[in-house]
């Protein structure tokens, strides 16, 4: 599936109200002053980009939030006996699929971590339902993943490789700037972060985790999905997760 670009800014439109054009001949004046898509998402722009980088650094904002991170499983042990060459078209697959799953979604590609993904949803383009969102960017990112992984493992002859995607997903507030001092990374930080982390370190392969907060506000979607109880790393308690 091709992604639905748009014609303008999203971010620039909710947040101004200045239609910023991103594709077509209008977007070529804009563009000599460095005005384009962003890589972030496609559709905003760097307009969106240049706020995250100066206001940010003034001060970070708190925003309620989703956050989801996703990981190709056995991709590091199948590194160790492939050559480089042979699977850095898997990777590079993995992130594109991700990519459309997210900006289909009006996600925030924010990291690429080695073979995982992380992704914030409701920042720049606000969504009420951004929860939702996340659920609904991680269904595609299995689908898209299940029917990639096909045309890729067998002409490399690992038809018998696991490669399959582990995703968690939690919501609420974060702080969301630019973080560091030497190096100055623009994230996302908080026990919202660190515990969408850890349940997709729970999840299995093919499968996604969301937390309790997550299953509050996407009920309707996850009906009939049963809780289970994880013993996460930094957690002291038990922690709910319900697949979906």
């Amino acid at each position: 599936m091709t992604l639905r670009r748009s014609r303008i800014c999203k971010g620039c439109w909710q947040q101004m109200h200045l239609p910023v054009p991103l594709h077509g001949v209008v977007s070529v004046p804009f563009r000599v002053f460095g005005i384009r898509p962003s890589r972030m998402n496609p559709n905003t722009c760097t307009i969106c980009e240049l706020m995250f980088t100066t206001v940010m650094r003034a001060r970070k904002i708190t925003i309620d939030a989703t956050v989801l991170f996703a990981d190709l499983r056995g991709y590091t042990t199948l590194s160790q006996s492939h050559s480089q060459d042979a699977i850095s078209g898997l990777l590079d697959a993995f992130y594109d699929e991700c990519a459309s799953a997210i900006w289909e979604c009006d996600g925030l590609l924010n990291k690429t971590i080695g073979d995982a993904v992380m992704a914030v949803f409701n920042f720049p383009i606000r969504h009420a339902d951004h929860a939702r969102q996340g659920v609904l960017a991680a269904r595609a990112i299995q689908r898209r993943w299940s029917a990639r992984r096909k045309t890729l493992i067998e002409p490399l002859g690992l038809a018998g490789a696991e490669l399959g995607v582990g995703v968690g997903i939690h919501c609420g507030e974060l702080s969301f700037g630019e973080f560091g001092r030497s190096h100055r990374d623009l994230t996302a930080i908080g026990t919202v972060v660190n515990l969408a982390s850890r349940a997709q370190s729970a999840a299995a392969a093919g499968e996604i985790l969301v937390t309790q907060a997550i299953h509050e506000r996407v009920q309707s979607d996850l009906a009939g999905s049963r809780p289970r109880e994880f013993q996460l790393k930094g957690f002291e308690a038990p922690i709910t997760l319900y697949p979906a």
